[in-house]
């Protein structure tokens, strides 16, 4: 593949994408983002103009979207579709922008792709299949019943419906992944982890949903990406692969290694009121993407990837500060 036309490339998991595929990859990159708040131009400095295009515009929109979807060549060229509403909070205040983004989002995407036979590939969650009870040995398969929670998995669950529709009724050559909970540098500081660096950082304490025991499945983002990068050279059309990396940790321990990776006490921190229909534990099985593509992650110890990530936040406040201030206000309005 020459070119990829990226959704969403100024996100979080996106823009880590675009530097990951410049870096590592021969492609050249088309982002195509809508800027909405947890869009952030500035996670795109420094790339690449000869091999880098940034185009602002909306998913839904299908006059952008066909206008770029006509400069891919089928044969050669893909779209790697990021863009998505994803902040559970969020969904449960305003839950329209989740359809609109990510089911009629969706929708404008596979139909331009179909028209030109291009190669998709749809990034999605394993907050589709709901949760898994603490104490259940069980992992999250490409089998597993979908069961969402929330407007925000429940839309990504529509979208995941889409593309395998389309691929079934229409041909398209598109694959599907799901993934855990990402960590890593570029993170918006609404989401746990950057909300809990930023927070210490400024000489505030961490605040912890319900009693702290619900479980995710940690996973680099460096390592997300390389395991869609594999998909799309690897993978086999129409299948789903979930990609993990073995990363299960319950929310206080993560606090708690935060904390004492930044010197202060383990137990500064503070419960708040839980979010509703906060799911238990996530667990992904890879073995299907280990066996179909070779991938293997390369952040097998949290600590350490957690310590990097830190070390992002802290040499990096210029970037998270303008955030910061509004996304607390936020937070205090709904007592979380």
């Amino acid at each position: 593949m020459s070119t990829l036309l990226v959704t969403g490339g100024a996100g979080f998991i996106g823009a880590n994408f675009v530097r990951h595929a410049l870096e590592h990859t021969d492609h050249d990159v088309i982002v195509l983002d809508k800027l909405t708040y947890a869009g952030n131009l500035a996670s795109l400095e420094g790339l690449p103009a000869d091999r880098f295009r940034f185009v602002r515009g909306d998913i839904a929109d299908a006059a952008v979207v066909g206008e770029l979807v006509a400069e891919l060549a089928p044969a050669t060229d893909a779209i790697v579709h990021f863009a998505a509403e994803s902040h559970n909070d969020n969904s449960l205040e305003g839950p329209r922008a989740f359809l609109d983004t990510n089911v009629v989002g969706t929708f404008t995407l596979i139909e331009a792709a179909r028209q030109r036979d291009l190669r998709f590939h749809h990034i999605s969650t394993d907050e589709v299949y709901g949760d898994l009870e603490l104490d259940d040995p069980a992992k999250f398969t490409e089998l597993t019943a979908y069961r969402p929670s929330s407007p925000y998995s429940s839309t990504k669950a529509a979208s995941d419906l889409l593309v395998a529709a389309w691929v079934r009724s229409f041909g398209l050559r598109a694959t599907i992944s799901g993934c855990s909970n990402n960590y890593g540098p570029y993170q918006h500081v609404e989401k746990f982890i950057p909300r809990q660096i930023t927070n210490v950082l400024r000489g505030q304490r961490p605040k912890l949903y319900g009693t702290g025991r619900n479980v995710r499945d940690w996973i680099h983002v460096d390592d997300h990406n390389s395991a869609v990068l594999a998909i799309l050279d690897h993978g086999r059309i129409g299948e789903t692969y979930l990609i993990g990396a073995n990363g299960e940790r319950d929310n206080l321990d993560v606090v708690e290694t935060i904390l004492e990776l930044l010197g202060q006490p383990r137990d500064a921190y503070d419960l708040v009121s839980d979010r509703p229909g906060h799911d238990l534990r996530y667990a992904i099985d890879a073995t299907k993407l280990h066996a179909e593509t070779g991938w293997t992650p390369r952040y097998t110890d949290f600590r350490d990837g957690l310590a990097r990530t830190i070390e992002w936040y802290r040499a990096n406040e210029a970037w998270w500060a303008p955030q910061k201030d509004a996304t607390e206000a936020r937070y205090a309005e709904i007592g979380r």
